[in-house]
């Protein structure tokens, strides 16, 4: 299985990061919609490394399909083929509220949104006529001073991030990939995700390998005490945000744990970070991340999706991760 980490730090320090990380033996690098654009850290980034780039995940419904297929076009290009193009939606309140955008019909935005994408990217390097009339968005117009040409590594693979069975059905018909979310379980992914892209893949007549599945991993990895409790204090933070979140509800109903959630949420709103932490059991601790030394985190991961996915995404939240660590994880995933 290979192995994906998220490119962090900081901004300005991209390119030197990115060096740091391909030592480590990871086979990508992945940006975040945080506080800072999500495509300039892997522009950056292309100009250091020769390893495997990708958006996880660029916040789609605030965006045009040609202001994507733009960044999609140059990243594939600077990164000599080795970009793809991951899509998300986010939640109703940061698309209304901090975007300032429209929210409505997530999975049927991103599943057009991705079509547009592909269309777009299909004129171009095809020569062809652009002519994508959808719900929500219609692409007509493609004069040549606008058009890049076929691009010489071909068009990037795109990706829809889901959670929820409509998001899930909607990347399975038309996505080439699909990241599953973070916060995440072996059951709710064996009963939950695995059957919605069996659904996904039939309405468009597609199999099953015509589909990447990307599974992503919190981890909370260390060797010595110290590292252990520090780690797993970092991403109970991240678990209880998560899980506070109303979306994320169906994967703590699988386990019994739905009742967490108004909790959470209500903790949330009160800034009362401390108590949500503490609702995080050492049971659903142990089910949604993955946690030990590198060597036992990665049996986990390959226990969990190794039959399901050749590649998956680690993410070490709220704590001092070592380069050791992830070398060492990195080694064992692969192994």
């Amino acid at each position: 299985m290979r192995i994906d980490v998220q490119l962090d730090g900081r901004f300005e320090e991209a390119a030197t990061r990115a060096r740091e990380l391909v030592v480590c033996g990871v086979d990508g690098l992945f940006s975040f919609e945080g506080p800072h654009d999500v495509f300039l850290p892997l522009a950056l980034a292309s100009t250091a490394v020769e390893t495997d780039l990708m958006t996880n995940v660029a916040i789609a419904l605030p965006r045009s399909p040609v202001h994507l297929a733009h960044l999609a076009y140059d990243m594939q290009t600077l990164s000599r083929g080795r970009f793809r193009l991951g899509l998300g939606s986010q939640t109703r309140a940061h698309i209304e509220k901090r975007y300032g955008s429209e929210w409505s019909r997530p999975a049927a935005r991103m599943r057009e949104t991705v079509l547009a994408v592909k269309a777009i990217l299909d004129a171009w390097q095809d020569g062809t006529r652009l002519r994508f009339e959808g719900e929500f968005t219609r692409h007509t117009l493609m004069p040549p001073t606008f058009v890049p040409g076929p691009n010489p590594y071909g068009r990037p693979e795109i990706c829809l991030g889901a959670l929820g069975p409509l998001m899930t059905r909607a990347a399975a018909e038309v996505a080439d990939g699909l990241l599953v979310m973070p916060f995440n379980s072996a059951r709710h992914f064996r009963e939950r995700t695995l059957p919605a892209v069996a659904e996904g893949l039939a309405a468009a007549r597609r199999s099953r390998d015509e589909l990447a599945v990307y599974p992503q991993v919190i981890v909370a990895t260390g060797r010595t005490p110290d590292e252990q409790e520090a780690a797993a204090r970092g991403v109970r933070g991240l678990l209880a945000f998560y899980g506070s979140t109303p979306a994320y509800r169906p994967v703590l109903e699988v386990h019994g744990w739905a009742d967490v959630q108004p909790e959470l949420n209500v903790l949330s709103k009160q800034g009362a970070f401390a108590a949500m932490t503490e609702l995080i059991t050492d049971d659903m601790f142990a089910t949604l991340a993955v946690h030990g030394t590198p060597e036992e985190c990665a049996a986990q991961i390959l226990d969990r999706f190794g039959e399901h996915a050749d590649r998956v995404c680690c993410y070490f939240p709220g704590y001092p991760v070592s380069d050791r660590h992830i070398a060492d994880l990195a080694a064992a995933v692969r192994s």
